[in-house]
Parts: structure tokens; C-alpha cells; sequence
């Protein structure tokens, strides 16, 4: 049996979208001829009753399979750091001695930790989520290290080609790459009585409107200012639904002051999602960087049958998942009055909004559900 080490930033029940990847691909190995462990740093967070703190380090387990980890005392440029880490990385390396090891990037602290057993016989796949954009002294600090981690990768993943091709990194190791797109949870968005009965209602609420939604973290890479900025040059017959919250939340309704047609939902259940993506008639996605390097949730718009309006963004994987002038419309980046432009085209032609939103979910059934990404998994993984 194989043994699998996954080094993640952070694991549930912390829940961001490096943390679902790495559940979604423990989920699609296990029952699978593999053993597994995770390692990872601690983070104060409580989801479903399962509660974790940032300075402990522990190993529990969770749905079958160990996970180690370890207590953080500070944050530089958003990456952890820990007293524990190296110990308890050097423990499972000696004792496991993992014949994989699945490590998520960006990372950088823990991959200077990892390079030191290079030389070990493991299999090191990186699972590359995107490129330090941000952070732009880490990012030339840790050029050397990006380079030294993937040339002893023995596979990188990327969830789209456009981020090969646009990555300074990936471009370099194109040989190297393989595309496994991200996948949405089928399971969760499943349509109940009880969304059905709350989507009449919003549609009652916005009745003869048309109902634009969108919904992420209200940070600056996300681009919600332009839709807001958007929504002005729109007339009455839209209503914008913005769902979630986030350090930008005030600046976001102070902008907005004024504009009937705006809305803040605050963070939504997942019932009350489902409910406005059954309910909308276009989903907006109008993130701006590349720190956006793949869009779940446009890909969930998507599924639903809405067709989706993005922003250009070169190297990104949105424009991979929404595809220009097939699934939605595509708008020059930052561009809020192109972007309201493209929001009234399909305001004025519901056929066309019938036409995208069903290429939309063809292309999300076709290539990102969780079935599909569980067998490109397995399949990467047997071939090492």
C-alpha cells in the first residue's frame, strides 16, 4: 500500500479554496489502495461543530485520516509560521516516509522546510493554485525556491492551461504540467423544497427586475467595486444581489449609497446561494487579478444555467471556465461601463441568456464536477 503525505496551508474546518481542493482529492483517493496523511498549520476556525486553534498543535483525525497539525504564533504576508512545523514535518518524514507527497502551493515556508529532503525517494507532486502576485517582495524572494521545488516536482498541476501559459513558473515547466480543472460540489447544490419555495420569493421580492447576483470575499482582487460601479450607468429594471462579506464590505455600501438597485446580502447560507442562483438571470463574476486563478464559484453560476459576465484576465482560469461568447460575455479588465454594456445585452435578449446559460452548464457538466476531477486524480496519481 502507498503511502500519501498532503501538505496543505490549512485543513478543514478551515475552509477556503486551497483547503477544498485538498479535501476534494483526500475524498477521491481514499477507499483506494493508499494510505494518507495530512500535515498542515493550525488556524482558529469552527465549521459543523468541529472546532480547531491556531496556536495548538495536535494530530487528530478526520473522515478516516490522520491529520497533523500545527500551532502558528504569527502571519507574514498572510503565510504562518510555526515553532512546531519543522519537528513535526522531520517526525512524519523519517517515520511515514510517504512515497507521494501531494504538496499545495503557495506555500513558501514550508516548501524551503521540504526542500531539505529532496534528495528522499518520493514522488513529489505540486499542486500549483497560483502564482505570488500580492506579496511582490515574497515573490522575488522565493524566485530560487520556485525553481528548485518544480524542477524536483516529478508532476505540477495546474487547474487550467491558461495559468501554464501565463505563469512565469509554469510556462518554464510546461513538460511538467497537467491540467485538472477544480470541480464544484454537486452534492451541495442540489434544489430542495425548501430553496425552491425561497427563490419564488426572491423572485417575487425583485419581481419584472433583472436579478444579477454575485458573491465572493469583499477583497480587492474579487473586483465587486466594479459592479458597483457598473450598476450606475444601468437603469431600474435590474436589481444587483451581492452576496458576502469581507474587509471591503463598508467601502463597498458607501459606494453603493444612493443606487436603489444594489443590494449586500451579507454572508448567505447555503441554502439561501442556491436559492439566488436558481433565482438570478445573470451570474456576475467580476474579479480582476490572477489571483483569481479558477472562479468555483462561477462555475457553480454556470451549472445552474446562468450565463455568467467576466473580466479579461491574462493568465487566469476564469476565461478558461467562462468561455467568451459562448457561456457569457467577457468585458476588458476593470472596464464597469463595458461591463454594465455586456449586462444589458443580455438584458435585452433572453435568448441569448437561454443560449449561454446552456452552453454554461453543458461546459460545467462536461468538465467540472467532482466525478470528473476524482478520476483525473486517480488517474495522475496511478501513473506515478
Amino acid at each position: 500500500m502507498k503511502k500519501i503525505l498532503h501538505i496543505s496551508k490549512y485543513y478543514y474546518p478551515f475552509i477556503g479554496g486551497v483547503e477544498e481542493v485538498a479535501a476534494d482529492i483526500t475524498l477521491a483517493l481514499k477507499g483506494e489502495d493508499y494510505e494518507q496523511k495530512i500535515i498542515c498549520f493550525n488556524e482558529d476556525s469552527t465549521t459543523d461543530g468541529v472546532t480547531t486553534h491556531r496556536g495548538e498543535t495536535v494530530q487528530d483525525n478526520f473522515d478516516g485520516i490522520e491529520v497533523i497539525r500545527c500551532g502558528s504564533v504569527a502571519k507574514v504576508a498572510s503565510q504562518a509560521l510555526s515553532l512546531t512545523y519543522h519537528k513535526e514535518l522531520k517526525k512524519v518524514m523519517d517515520s511515514y516516509r510517504p512515497d507521494i507527497i501531494v504538496f499545495h502551493y503557495p506555500n513558501p515556508f514550508v516548501a524551503e522546510m521540504l526542500l531539505k529532503y529532496k534528495k528522499m525517494d518520493f514522488k513529489l507532486v505540486v499542486y500549483w493554485h497560483l502564482d505570488i502576485t500580492k506579496q511582490k517582495m515574497l515573490s522575488k524572494l522565493f524566485y530560487k525556491q520556485n525553481i528548485d521545488l518544480l524542477e524536483r516536482a516529478d508532476t505540477i498541476v495546474a487547474t487550467s492551461p491558461n495559468y501554464i501559459k501565463g505563469s512565469p513558473f509554469l510556462s518554464r515547466f510546461k513538460d511538467k504540467c497537467v491540467v485538472i480543472p477544480n470541480c464544484i460540489n454537486n452534492e451541495r447544490l442540489k434544489v430542495t423544497p425548501e430553496v425552491e419555495e425561497l427563490a419564488a420569493k426572491i423572485r417575487k421580492k425583485y419581481k419584472d427586475k433583472i436579478i444579477c447576483f454575485g458573491l465572493g470575499r469583499h477583497i480587492p482582487y474579487k473586483g465587486f467595486i466594479k459592479l458597483v460601479e457598473a450598476s450606475r450607468y444601468l437603469d431600474d429594471r435590474f436589481a444587483i444581489l451581492i452576496g458576502g462579506k469581507g474587509e471591503l464590505t463598508g467601502m463597498l455600501m458607501k459606494e453603493a449609497s444612493g443606487d436603489s438597485k444594489v443590494h449586500f446580502l451579507g454572508k448567505i447560507s447555503d441554502t439561501e446561494l442556491i436559492a439566488c442562483l436558481t433565482a438570478c438571470d445573470i451570474f456576475c463574476f467580476p474579479s480582476v487579478t490572477k489571483n483569481e486563478a479558477f472562479g468555483i464559484a462561477l462555475a457553480e453560476g454556470m451549472y445552474f444555467g446562468k450565463p455568467a459576465v467576466t473580466f479579461t484576465i491574462p493568465g487566469s482560469g476564469v476565461n478558461y471556465v467562462n468561455v467568451k461568447d459562448v457561456t457569457g460575455l467577457e468585458c476588458p479588465n476593470s472596464d464597469s461601463k463595458a461591463y454594465a454594456e455586456a449586462l444589458e445585452k443580455l438584458a435585452d435578449d433572453p435568448e441569448l441568456r437561454k443560449k449561454f446559460g446552456s452552453a454554461g452548464r453543458e461546459r460545467v457538466l462536461d468538465n467540472f464536477t467532482y466525478d470528473i476531477f476524482a478520476d483525473n486524480l486517480r488517474a495522475l496519481i496511478k501513473k506515478l
